[in-house]
């Protein structure tokens, strides 16, 4: 939608005058503005975020803006991220009940949402940088990333449905072109906005953009993303989109939500997983703390991926009423057995792009625009240029050698060699 002339970006000053009338924020922080606290949070890349609280209790309350904030107004961005972000949270609601926060109240003309106030969950990043576990981590995030898959696709969906909803996330056309050219072009060229630790990765980067088999394989898998409208992704899963507290996890910020394929959000939140597990040892000083977290970590990786497979192979046999793999041809005639080897092969083609994606994750963290915490806040760039190196490398490998992989606990393996120089 164009900027309405209506529009205004709140403050923590305006956001009590300007939002008091609405009754489904009203009522749950109370009737009187006034005695309202609000304040900004917001620490992302695009949006306000405010924490409002009252005599009754609090609210989030999220607003576009007509920018990038991480860039400036020099990189206009349109407001529809919110009317996105807005129907994501309601199909991923309904496709895993209870993983995303609830929505009380969207208002399309000042791009805003009113939502659930996660509290006292914390950013997973934030919990993972500090050492700290979260009980059925793998198992809540591989439960959503297969649920989604599974529900938004044509192994569940009726086909007149799925095609709506494709058509109308088509119309994400703007930030599916941030990931379209920050995670699969710029890493792999010398783009403007790009930034690497410098000079001690200069090396490592010049090799890896002279790698005409990793660039070659990087726009298959932009190819993927723009082409195979295979389910709805949320499309920024990674550990800065995961609220926690010690035993829950909850999921945030689908505003990059698209159709595309089914490996995709695995891949990404896998990816983040084992950067942070690469990072570590700049977090943790205690050698045998900082291996433990790292052992924990790679279970974690485990773990999201035997239950995305346990999960999604029980939506198989128990969901699965949409135009794929209909049933027909497969049990209505008692061929189980061509089920079961239909199921292995979509599972393994999942798992292969979810690799992929997970490597180009890691090149783009490093090299692109947007970092992560876990390599930035290291000050010594002697110290992180190490560690990022071998997520560099972990990552290349990731892309080009995903068919070669046996399963998880390969993948695991060679994460451990990568981090500490051992198998085990």
């Amino acid at each position: 939608m164009a900027l309405s002339e209506d529009y205004q970006a709140l403050s923590p000053e305006t956001l009590g005058a300007r939002l008091g009338g609405v009754e489904a924020l009203a009522s749950r922080i109370g009737p009187d503005a006034s005695a309202w606290s609000v304040r900004e949070v917001g620490d992302g890349n695009l949006n306000l975020v405010f924490i409002v609280e009252g005599p009754k209790g609090a609210a989030i309350v999220k607003q576009a803006l007509p920018y990038v904030r991480l860039v400036g107004e020099s990189w206009p961005l349109p407001l529809t991220r919110a009317f996105f972000e807005y129907h994501a949270l309601t199909r991923q609601a309904a496709r895993d009940p209870g993983r995303v926060p609830e929505i009380f109240h969207y208002d399309e003309a000042q791009a805003l949402i009113v939502m659930e106030y996660l509290s006292p969950h914390i950013i997973l990043r934030q919990q993972m940088m500090a050492g700290r576990r979260v009980a059925g981590l793998g198992r809540t995030l591989g439960e959503f990333c297969a649920r989604t898959a599974f529900r938004g696709s044509d192994l569940s969906m009726q086909a007149p449905d799925k095609k709506a909803d494709v058509a109308l996330f088509s119309g994400n056309v703007e930030l599916c072109d941030i990931t379209e050219n920050l995670v699969f072009t710029d890493p792999y060229f010398d783009a403007e906005m790009n930034r690497h630790t410098a000079p001690q990765l200069d090396g490592v980067v010049a090799e890896l953009r002279r790698d005409e088999h990793l660039k070659i394989a990087a726009q298959h898998f932009k190819r993927a993303f723009t082409a195979r409208a295979e389910t709805m992704c949320h499309g920024d899963l990674h550990t800065g989109s995961i609220m926690v507290t010690d035993d829950q996890a909850r999921i945030i910020d689908p505003e990059f939500a698209f159709y595309g394929p089914m490996g995709f959000d695995a891949g990404m939140l896998i990816g983040n997983y084992l950067m942070a597990c690469l990072a570590m040892p700049a977090h943790v000083a205690d050698d045998a703390a900082c291996t433990a977290y790292q052992d924990w970590l790679l279970d974690v990786v485990g773990e999201t991926w035997a239950t995305f497979a346990g999960e999604f192979s029980r939506l198989w046999h128990t969901e699965r009423t949409g135009i794929l793999y209909a049933r027909t041809l497969y049990e209505d005639q008692g061929d189980h057995l061509a089920s079961e080897a239909a199921l292995r092969e979509v599972l393994g083609e999942i798992f292969r792009d979810a690799m992929g994606f997970a490597g180009i994750e890691m090149h783009r963290r490093i090299l692109g625009l947007a970092h992560i915490a876990e390599f930035d806040s290291i000050e010594d760039p002697d110290v992180r240029a190490p560690l990022e190196e071998k997520a560099l490398r972990l990552g290349r490998t990731l892309v080009l050698s995903r068919a070669g992989f046996a399963g998880i606990d390969q993948v695991i393996a060679t994460t451990r060699i990568a981090a500490r120089g051992e198998a085990q």
